[in-house]
């Protein structure tokens, strides 16, 4: 029993590193790959695939400051993301970011739409967690009425310390998400400028 338990932990683990490893890779397959949280939209003005090409190598390599970015020329694609470090001293979460960008060109200018993405292990253990929560709270109220605590004082107390107690497990959960979330797109933003600016480098004169 104690080595099937073994042998399920040893599997998640390592069900959850495959799946960051593929979210980092820059390959054209895994650029879509993970579960898109969020999009916007922008354009690069007197901008043309020609002159944005220039500004990646052979490969269509891109080092920036703070992350990479590799285009597909022939899928009028980008996809960025942060530099990941072992042992950074930055704070990281669960919930890393990585853009895919669309480019449409249209005459001197090219049309923007960022796809963010966070890995699929991330956000089912992030719902699985709440659900967890929603679950068991729930079935908590439901026994506690099931077998009559509801009519005792100390039952009524009891059932809302259950409600009170999923209620805070909650707040807390979403307050981590979001702090997440905002701390990582601000670090996926701070990529997506950098690129920007490159791009738009394209437009000086040399």
């Amino acid at each position: 029993m104690i080595f099937a338990g073994f042998f399920a932990g040893a599997l998640c683990l390592g069900l959850i590193l495959g799946d960051w490893f593929y979210f980092m890779r820059l390959t054209p397959d895994a650029s879509r790959y993970g579960c898109g949280i969020a999009r916007t939209y922008d354009r690069f003005t007197h901008t043309t695939m020609a002159q944005l090409a220039d500004r990646f190598d052979a490969g269509g390599i891109l080092m920036l400051p703070h992350g990479t970015a590799r285009l597909y020329q022939d899928l009028n694609q980008i996809v960025i993301r942060q530099k990941y470090r072992l042992f950074a001293l930055s704070f990281r979460t669960l919930w890393p970011l990585k853009g895919l960008i669309f480019l449409s060109p249209e005459g001197d200018e090219i049309t923007v739409l960022c796809r963010k993405f966070t890995p699929w292990s991330s956000a089912l253990l992030t719902g699985l967690w709440f659900l967890v929560v929603v679950v068991g709270t729930v079935g908590a109220v439901v026994s506690l009425i099931a077998e009559g605590e509801m009519a005792a004082p100390g039952g009524m107390v009891l059932t809302l310390g259950v409600v009170g107690l999923g209620a805070v497990f909650l707040l807390s959960g979403a307050i981590t998400v979001v702090f997440a979330y905002r701390l990582e797109n601000s670090r996926f933003m701070m990529v997506y400028q950098e690129l920007r600016e490159v791009i738009e480098g394209a437009r000086l004169p040399s």
